[in-house]
């Protein structure tokens, strides 16, 4: 059956595909299954890099290349491709920043690991508990392609869902580096927050929409649907053709909402919000 076949769906990953401790709830699965199984285009579009969707790449169903790294890179067919990576000196960025700002956490993400300059403890466990590829900065080490850097907070648990919490302390800080870092290199750079505690920086003019715009083109799907939860995926909710958004999502006042991220919120969309938009009467049955 071609129900979707005009429509290319793009979904965030962490809190909008995954539920807030990063189970992918069931009936997300069977959703996309039946959108694919309709004629429809499905990935993910996150800023994780390959490393940390590693675990993910063959669980998830999709029949389009995933898009990572906040749109700095595509994965298909067992390697990134569509890489854009960061026009400076990997080096003269890192002494800089971590001279400038000692107290958050500094990686390098890379293609096959992440590479960490003096990481705190804490972050270290994280990265064990994760199964995260990753090993210390030092110059002999070549990190290029130079796709994104990232500042952390010292998470205070070993978990994914403790860089989603942050004090107004913190936040007044990251707006301080997030300033610094402009200052410094926007003319190079953009920034995004990938969550409260996670500053991400890439190429300038690097994003999920432009990702996003791109594959739909190559594809050529009429319709780009995308789904998304925090500040990094307003570019791809904006630039979307039609917008939704987890009920407890970081961005749920902006955009059109469905059900909360446990509860299956790719879902909702499939289900309801895509035949609505294409004027489709479906009794669907899950």
């Amino acid at each position: 059956m071609t129900l979707f076949e005009d429509i290319l769906l793009t979904v965030d990953f962490d809190r909008t595909l995954t539920d807030p401790h990063g189970k992918i709830p069931p009936r997300n699965f069977q959703a996309i299954e039946y959108f694919m199984a309709n004629g429809g285009t499905f990935t993910v579009n996150t800023g994780r890099s390959a490393v940390t969707f590693h675990d993910y790449l063959e669980l998830i169903p999709h029949n389009a290349p995933f898009l990572m790294y906040n749109g700095s890179a595509a994965y298909a067919h067992g390697e990134l491709t569509q890489i854009k990576p960061i026009d400076l000196d990997v080096w003269e960025v890192l002494d800089t920043v971590h001279r400038l700002v000692p107290d958050l956490n500094l990686e390098v993400q890379g293609v096959n690991k992440h590479y960490l300059v003096e990481p705190h403890p804490d972050l270290v466990a994280l990265y064990e508990a994760c199964r995260w590829q990753y090993t210390y900065a030092t110059r002999d080490l070549d990190m290029r392609p130079f796709i994104k850097f990232s500042l952390f907070g010292t998470p205070s648990k070993p978990e994914v869902a403790n860089l989603y919490l942050r004090t107004p302390e913190e936040q007044r800080r990251f707006q301080e580096v997030e300033q610094t870092i402009l200052e410094l290199y926007g003319d190079k750079v953009d920034v995004y927050y990938a969550a409260p505690r996670i500053i991400d920086v890439h190429a300038k003019g690097v994003s999920k929409i432009a990702a996003a715009r791109t594959l739909q083109a190559n594809l050529g799907k009429k319709l780009l649907v995308c789904v998304g939860d925090a500040e990094n995926d307003i570019p791809m909710l904006d630039g979307a053709d039609h917008a939704f958004c987890p009920a407890d999502g970081r961005v749920a006042n902006l955009y059109n909402t469905v059900c909360p991220c446990a509860q299956g919120a790719v879902a909702d969309v499939i289900y309801k919000k895509i035949p609505e938009i294409l004027g489709l009467q479906l009794d669907i049955v899950e």
